[in-house]
């Protein structure tokens, strides 16, 4: 597979497991589709609340979705981000564990296939949950940060995939909020990078969760404390 000898590929959703089910992408932009996925979730995390259901599938979904595109611009060996070209590698209960995609059309526009695709399915969210469409391209910037971080991470140059965000959201234009990173000093010199969410998924809303160390919801002088002690656990460089 393309991207297998990336580190880390399959932590990353870039090698679908033997026991996942391929669908083509397609299916994400089907409100039906979705809304059968949303129905069979909610007794497993405990809640009926539609708005819920979607966000939180929609911010797992959304990670695995874009993580080839962005794998293809982190390594330059670039892919489609058309559903079209993509398949989904799903786990029992429909959950996205993975996505591959095919080859590039020659000349094409790139960030435009994306933002074609993220309308796309973020419209079948909104519709399957119930919910208004601007928080969830909110969502979709927090994984285009969060994956181009792990990305950078897995090839030891954060710096460099980090980079590639802003450029990335601008092509793709709005409703896309623009991306952000926050440098946190971690004990014994340097610093950590992660990302400043500017999204909330919702999670904290399902039975016996916790809200996320760096949601946009906590006081920030809390969420900066979290930070720093996740900074700490970081080995040195």
């Amino acid at each position: 597979m393309r991207f297998a000898l990336l580190p880390g590929a399959a932590g990353l959703g870039l090698v679908p497991p033997p026991s996942a089910d391929a669908v083509p992408a397609t299916v994400l932009a089907d409100p039906a589709w979705t809304g059968e996925v949303l129905t069979a979730r909610a007794p497993r995390q405990g809640t009926g609340d539609r708005r819920v259901l979607a966000t939180v599938w929609w911010y797992s979904a959304s990670t695995v979705l874009i993580g080839p595109f962005l794998a293809g611009l982190v390594t330059g060996a670039p892919v489609s981000a058309r559903l079209a070209d993509t398949t989904l590698h799903l786990l029992a209960g429909r959950t996205p564990v993975a996505a591959t995609a095919g080859d590039p059309a020659v000349g094409g526009a790139p960030a435009g296939d994306l933002r074609a695709s993220l309308a796309a399915v973020v419209a079948a969210v909104a519709a399957a949950g119930g919910l208004r469409e601007r928080p969830l391209w909110a969502i979709a910037t927090d994984s285009i940060a969060n994956r181009l971080l792990t990305l950078g991470r897995a090839t030891g140059d954060v710096a460099a995939a980090t980079a590639l965000a802003g450029p990335l959201a601008a092509e793709i234009g709005a409703p896309l909020p623009a991306p952000r990173f926050a440098d946190v000093a971690r004990p014994g010199g340097g610093a950590v990078r992660f990302t400043r969410r500017v999204s909330c998924c919702l999670l904290y809303r399902v039975p016996h969760e916790a809200t996320c160390t760096a949601c946009p919801r906590r006081p920030p002088a809390h969420r900066e404390v979290l930070l720093e002690d996740a900074a700490s656990r970081f080995p040195p460089d």
